[in-house]
């Protein structure tokens, strides 16, 4: 059977650790490379580094803080955000990422994530998709020659009509009118390894994962998916990794701000008959 990850997640702004409610009202986490120091130490299966604010301010990744954080953890590490052609993703991987994770660039141009797979395997390639639920009243105001374009309508019969998500981009600025569903399908057909699913409902509540969400993408696609946003518990790991579906769980506050380590994570999921690495 295969074992399930723990991921602590690095949201980062102005070059430092932040986590905050919902994308907003953000705290300060500490140091970048010290806090992935400590992960490491803790036995992390692999550690998040997410600029949070470079493709809202259209500039580059703070890459001086990846190729610190990398010098400073030897667990693997997916580096995100500004991210726009193959040549940065070349560059983050020289500068010590392991995978490179592309949210907005990739909905802009979804080619992307195809010339990157193919130049650098889609072991590296993770398509992050920040999904908010809409009601199911409304309508996504995208034409439809643009979904076809994207590929994007979906078939008959493959989307479930009680729940939607739409698919944000710019740090959870900006609304696309993307289903989630069908983009996190249309992603794995365009090359992408894995998934990295962040519910913004849920993000930084403590409430739990959306299980919802998160079993709808994993029931629509084959790759690995993370689940990410609203742990609170380690109660809500279980169930990200059990029923959700997901093949790792990220989490951020509970690991930032002392409440479990990694290890209390890992021991707690053994316990309770989930596969994981020592």
């Amino acid at each position: 059977m295969l074992t399930k990850r723990v991921i602590p997640c690095l949201d980062v702004k102005d070059g430092r650790v932040v986590k905050g409610t919902r994308f907003v009202n953000l705290r300060d986490a500490g140091d970048p490379a010290e806090v992935a120091a400590l992960y490491d130490q803790q036995g992390a299966d692999e550690l998040v580094f997410l600029d949070i604010t470079a493709s809202h301010e259209r500039r580059q990744i703070l890459m001086d803080v990846v190729r610190r954080t990398a010098e400073m953890a030897f667990t693997p590490l997916t580096v995100g955000g500004g991210v726009r052609t193959v040549e940065d993703i070349r560059a983050l991987l020289l500068a010590g990422a392991d995978k490179v994770s592309l949210n907005t660039a990739a909905v802009e141009r979804p080619e992307l994530i195809t010339e990157a797979a193919e130049r650098f395997g889609s072991q590296c390639i993770v398509l992050a998709i920040d999904a908010k639920q809409v009601d199911n009243s409304s309508k996504f105001q995208v034409p439809s020659s643009k979904l076809d374009n994207l590929g994007l309508n979906p078939e008959p019969g493959t989307r479930n009509p009680e729940l939607r998500w739409e698919v944000y981009t710019h740090g959870g600025r900006r609304p696309t009118g993307l289903d989630a569903v069908e983009w996190a399908r249309r992603g794995e057909k365009l090359g992408a390894g894995e998934i990295l699913l962040t519910s913004m409902d849920s993000d930084g509540t403590k409430d739990g994962y959306d299980l919802a969400l998160t079993k709808a993408v994993t029931d629509a696609v084959g790759t690995p998916v993370i689940a990410s946003g609203g742990a609170g518990t380690l109660d809500h790991l279980y169930d990200a990794l059990t029923e959700g579906g997901a093949d790792a769980a990220l989490a951020a506050s509970i690991f930032h701000f002392g409440e479990w380590s990694v290890q209390d994570a890992k021991a707690y999921l053994r316990r309770k008959g989930v596969p994981v690495r020592d």
